[in-house]
C-alpha cells in the first residue's frame, strides 16, 4: 500500500512538472498580452484551487499567524510579478532563453540561503552558482558581446530574482501547509496582476475566439491541476525524489520548444544550458535542507 501511495505521488509530480514546463507553448498559442495572460492564468487557476480547497472542506489557517500570513502574502506579490516578468520573456526572446534565466531563481535562493536561514556556504553551492553565471554568459554570450542586453533578457532575469522573493517568503510562512498556502498565494499573484493590469489599461482584454481554449488550458490544467498534483504530491516523497524530478521542468520545456515552437540554441547555447542546469543542480541536490514554496521552479 505504501509503496502503491509513492507511485502515484511520482506520476502526479511528474505530470505536473511536465504541465508547467509547457506553460510556454500554450502560452504561444494566445493573442493577449504577457500581463493579461498572467491575469487570466491567475484568476482562472486561484478560482480552481479554491473550489477544491471548499469542496474538500478543509479549515481555513491562513490568520491564525499573522507574521507568516504576511509572508505569504509578500510570496504572492512576488509570484505574480515573476510570472509577468517570464512571460514578457517568453513574448521577447522564446521560450528556451527565458526558462533558463528564470532557472537562475533557484540558485539565487542558494547563495542568500547562509544570510537568510543560517545555512552553511559551501563549495558545492559556491561551484554551481559559478556554472550557472558561466551558462549565463554562454547563452547570452553573443547579444552581450554587441552590446545587446535585450529587454527579454532583462525580463528574464527579474522573473529570476523576484522568484526568489516568492520562495524565501514562502518559507517563512511555514505554518500555512497542504492546498491552502498555493490557493492564498495564488490570490494574492491574481491581486497583484490585477491592480498592475488595471493601473496600466483598465480591465479591458481583446481576446479573440481562438484564445479561448489554450486561456482555460493555462488557467486550469496548467495552474490549477498542475499546482493541485504538485503540492497534493510533495508530502509524501523524499526530498531527493523530489530535487532530482524537478529538473523534469526546464528540460520539458527546452524541448517542447524545441519541438513544438522549432526553437533552435546553437552549441555554446547548448553548453550554457547544461551548465545553467547542472550547477542549479549541483549545488541543490547537496543540500541538507528543503526549501518550502512553489519549485518552483513552478513557472
Amino acid at each position: 500500500m505504501a509503496e502503491m501511495m509513492k507511485n502515484k505521488a511520482i506520476s502526479k509530480y511528474i505530470l505536473s512538472l511536465l504541465l508547467f514546463g509547457s506553460n510556454g507553448i500554450v502560452a504561444s498559442y494566445i493573442s493577449l498580452s504577457s500581463y493579461e495572460i498572467v491575469f487570466t492564468r491567475t484568476l482562472i487557476g486561484s478560482l480552481f484551487l479554491a473550489l477544491i480547497f471548499i469542496s474538500s472542506r478543509q479549515k481555513v489557517r491562513f490568520w491564525r499567524n499573522k507574521p507568516h500570513s504576511l509572508n505569504l502574502i509578500i510570496s504572492g506579490v512576488a509570484m505574480g510579478a515573476s510570472w509577468m516578468f517570464l512571460y514578457e520573456a517568453y513574448a521577447q526572446v522564446g521560450v528556451s532563453i527565458a526558462t533558463l534565466a528564470y532557472y537562475c531563481g533557484p540558485v539565487i535562493v542558494m547563495i542568500l540561503s547562509p544570510i537568510l536561514f543560517k545555512e552553511k556556504m559551501t563549495a558545492v553551492k559556491v561551484l554551481g552558482f559559478l556554472a550557472v553565471v558561466l551558462g549565463m554568459f554562454c547563452v547570452n554570450g553573443q547579444p552581450l558581446s554587441q552590446g545587446k542586453a535585450s529587454w527579454g533578457l532583462v525580463f528574464g532575469i527579474l522573473s529570476a530574482f523576484t522568484y526568489a522573493f516568492m520562495v524565501i517568503f514562502n518559507k517563512k510562512a511555514s505554518s500555512i501547509t497542504g492546498l491552502e498556502n498555493p490557493m492564498w498565494q495564488l490570490i494574492t499573484s491574481f491581486i497583484t496582476v490585477a491592480v498592475f493590469l488595471g493601473l496600466k489599461q483598465g480591465f479591458s482584454i481583446h481576446n479573440t475566439p481562438g484564445d479561448l481554449i489554450p486561456i482555460l488550458l493555462l488557467g486550469i490544467v496548467n495552474t490549477g491541476v498542475g499546482c493541485y498534483f504538485y503540492f497534493s504530491s510533495i508530502g509524501d516523497l523524499p526530498v531527493q525524489t523530489v530535487a532530482i524530478l524537478g529538473y523534469l521542468e526546464p528540460l520539458s520545456a527546452l524541448c517542447f520548444s524545441a519541438a513544438f515552437l522549432g526553437e533552435t540554441m546553437n552549441f555554446l547555447q547548448i553548453i550554457g544550458a547544461v551548465l545553467i542546469l547542472g550547477g542549479a543542480a549541483f549545488g541543490e541536490l547537496f543540500r541538507k535542507k528543503q526549501l518550502v514554496g512553489l519549485p518552483v521552479s513552478v513557472e
